[in-house]
């Protein structure tokens, strides 16, 4: 394991910058956000797990780092998403625990399947394990809770409608439980710094992602964190991805609690992340 912190990971030209925190012995917890976010969404997880003795890593995912916003649709397939996260990985040592909240959660969900060795742990938040997603379109009310995928895969319509009708928008991430802190950091850190068109890239690569790739199984301990307020994702998804994990498995329901579990909840998000690193 490197004994320098790790400022940024680079890769096939891009830069991939990182907030590396706690013990620089600790073991590491490699922590990918999801959309509209960046790394800074996991800053009240962070000194808990620090606190417990493990070094943090929060990644800028591909499409919201300064210095990796590809314009291409197909920069941003599953496969290039999950390499980005590897790149970080074998940096910090090899292998380590990793946690991902919404599109960060889909992203681990794909190392721990298509590179195990990788993988210590697992922790995903929201997102279940996609053949699990995919399935509940038709099993549950998926189909109708992701629309917003669809709108957000168009092009230059969604990133003209959140700059034109912003109140509007903004009205909508209060409604689905976002703060008012964490929408003026959404508005400063993907509208102002200019991230906005390219953060769209992981909901615009879909579709030229193979749908074979996300049949994986996870032989990693996994627990998957899901709460009733969500109100993009259903139940269906996060239970059922039970049935593609070999290793140990534990659902994790939060009553009451929105989609944006990092910021809302980290005291507990983050007492699930320590019981399954430490077990």
């Amino acid at each position: 394991m490197t004994e320098e912190r790790i400022r940024a990971v680079e890769r096939d030209g891009l830069a991939f910058d990182v907030i590396d925190a706690g013990p620089v012995d600790g073991e590491p917890v490699v922590l990918l956000h999801g959309w509209p976010e960046r790394a800074t969404s996991w800053r009240h997880v962070t000194p808990i797990l620090n606190a417990a003795g493990y070094r943090t890593l929060a990644m800028d995912r591909r499409g919201f780092a300064p210095r990796a916003r590809p314009r291409r649709r197909r920069d941003y397939r599953l496969s290039l998403l999950v390499d980005d996260v590897v790149a970080l990985i074998d940096e910090a040592g090899g292998s380590a625990h990793v946690v991902g909240h919404d599109w960060g959660a889909a992203v681990a969900w794909a190392v721990a399947g298509l590179h195990p060795d990788k993988v210590r742990t697992l922790t995903a938040v929201s997102v279940g394990h996609p053949a699990a997603f995919f399935k509940a379109m038709v099993k549950s009310d998926q189909l109708r809770k992701s629309w917003y995928m669809a709108a957000l895969a168009l092009p230059v319509l969604p990133e003209l409608t959140i700059r034109r009708w912003s109140d509007w928008f903004d009205l909508q991430l209060l409604k689905g439980g976002m703060s008012r802190e964490d929408v003026a950091r959404f508005r400063r850190e993907i509208v102002d710094d200019g991230a906005l068109p390219t953060s769209f890239g992981c909901y615009r690569g879909m579709l030229l992602t193979d749908p074979r790739i996300v049949r994986f199984r996870v032989s990693a301990p996994t627990t998957m964190v899901w709460s009733t307020g969500d109100v993009a994702l259903g139940r269906w998804g996060a239970a059922h991805s039970a049935e593609w994990v070999d290793g140990p498995f534990r659902l994790v329901v939060l009553d009451g609690v929105s989609h944006w579990v990092p910021t809302e909840v980290p005291d507990v998000l983050a007492g699930a992340i320590l019981e399954r690193v430490a077990g």
